[in-house]
């Protein structure tokens, strides 16, 4: 391997191991998306939504909002009173989630990532972070936590969720799918480095986390066929 080229896949490397996976194909992602969850994306959206009590002219972000499905959620949810933030370390998903949304007056989208937000404390009454955790590095993920709870007001509700599959097809295909992927990308953040990777996923090892950073109330539910999703909620 030349100088050069060991330069960039070092910077790749740190890079990585501070943010974690990014993706970077934005159609490749809504695809898969959409098989995972048998085409019901929409329907998934509108139920997370409706799960964070969001109400018309609060303030809410999505962390890690990829494509900006969920942000168009919530920005119909908040209406032309309130705000809508999304964030997401890649700047192919910000730049499509852009050409989608146009120019809404409630949303703006913005590259970072969840373990360095600049968002001022106390600014926002919702938190969402879908199908993201398990991309953070594992060293990250506290320092995640912790931001999501730093931006959120006293009384503000997170959502947390991944995928959660039930039955008897649906984990082995995500089993399958997992390794592949973490074959491709010889990461080992991909859930399929994990020795389950159904684990690796599974949105309900953050609660005790949650609650050591501060939250009160956290809940755990399933949005049939394939999500799980915690909720918490930081005491006013």
């Amino acid at each position: 391997m030349t100088g050069n080229a060991q330069q960039s896949t070092n910077a790749y490397a740190d890079r990585n191991s501070e943010i974690g996976i990014l993706i970077t194909k934005p159609r490749g992602y809504i695809a898969l998306k959409s098989a995972l969850l048998l085409g019901r994306v929409g329907s998934l959206n509108a139920r997370l939504v409706e799960l964070t009590g969001t109400a018309p002219g609060e303030h809410a972000v999505d962390i890690g909002c990829g494509p900006g499905q969920l942000v168009r959620a919530l920005a119909d949810r908040v209406g032309p009173g309130g705000r809508v933030i999304g964030i997401d370390p890649s700047q192919e998903m910000i730049d499509y989630a852009t050409g989608r949304i146009g120019a809404s007056s409630n949303c703006r989208l913005e590259v970072g990532a969840a373990q360095s937000l600049t968002l001022p404390d106390a600014s926002v009454d919702v938190v969402t972070s879908t199908f993201v955790m398990h991309h953070i590095p594992q060293t990250q993920r506290t320092a995640a936590l912790e931001q999501m709870f730093r931006v959120l007001r006293p009384g503000g509700r997170l959502l947390l969720a991944d995928t959660h599959p039930t039955g008897k097809v649906l984990p082995a295909a995500v089993r399958l799918m997992s390794r592949f992927a973490a074959r491709r990308t010889d990461d080992p953040h991909t859930p399929g480095h994990h020795a389950d990777p159904l684990a690796a996923i599974d949105i309900r090892r953050y609660r005790e986390a949650l609650r050591a950073v501060g939250f009160g109330a956290v809940d755990f539910t399933t949005i049939p066929p394939t999500t799980g999703v915690l909720m918490a909620t930081k005491d006013a």
